[in-house]
């Protein structure tokens, strides 16, 4: 065991999860009336939110997993991730409530945690983009999931802010598992990525694409190109 590499996966995870708690802060931070420039940066954070997500599925989770599975494993495992995340996103909607933004928090966040264990001994610099990629989407998503908690539920923003500091400590627990019983197990890791990104491809069209539309604004939606691009840049930056 590489002590020294497995200390620099707990850290590059737990910040990457960390990202979820600023997310929630900089919502706490930003409360008070509800302005027709706050609807707009608001609904540009989600934009930007969808557009790394987007990038995440294109330059970190897909192009090792289209080289190690067949064309008939991979089809089949993202469109298995993708019908998972709508059986349960349809059974939130039916119970209700607002678990909807926060568990979609944990399924592509746990998923990609477990990835960046299983792949930073073999390619670290991989592994530091995936983090980067992690940590880009959950601050939106923790955003988004501080405003859902606080103000559909009425749970108390200590509460949300400690339910999102919790969920960060989530990400060296999957990160180290991925390290130490996905290593050299490169279909399983494939396919974990595949999935993942085929939920989130999900989530995207489903939940956070059609959020981030305002009437008769036109701002916001270029957050996704500002997300993608960031994304882009980063790949080509680690390459």
């Amino acid at each position: 065991m590489n002590m020294s590499q497995l200390t620099s996966i707990i850290i590059v995870s737990w910040l990457a999860g960390l990202a979820g708690f600023g997310g929630g802060v900089i919502a706490w931070a930003t409360g008070g009336a509800n302005t027709e420039t706050k609807r707009e940066v608001t609904h540009g954070i989600i934009a930007f939110g969808g557009g790394i997500l987007i990038a995440a599925v294109a330059f970190a989770l897909l192009p090792k997993a289209m080289v190690t599975l067949s064309p008939v494993g991979l089809g089949a495992t993202f469109c298995a991730g993708g019908l998972l995340f709508c059986l349960l996103d349809a059974q939130l909607s039916r119970s209700g409530g607002t678990k909807a933004q926060f568990l979609a928090m944990l399924m592509d966040f746990l998923p990609e945690a477990l990835a960046l264990g299983a792949v930073f001994e073999e390619d670290q610099r991989l592994g530091v983009l995936l983090a980067a990629f992690i940590g880009a989407q959950n601050l939106p998503e923790g955003f988004n999931t501080f405003r859902e908690m606080t103000t559909t539920a009425g749970i108390s923003s200590r509460v949300a802010l400690m339910t999102l500091l919790a969920v960060s400590l989530l990400g060296p627990v999957a990160a180290c598992a991925g390290y130490f019983f996905l290593q050299g197990q490169a279909t399983v890791t494939a396919s974990i990525m595949t999935f993942a990104g085929g939920g989130i491809m999900y989530l995207i069209f489903q939940d956070i694409a059609p959020q981030s539309k305002i009437r008769k604004h036109w701002i916001p939606a270029l957050g996704a190109v500002l997300g993608f691009a960031v994304g882009m840049i980063g790949k080509q930056l680690l390459h």
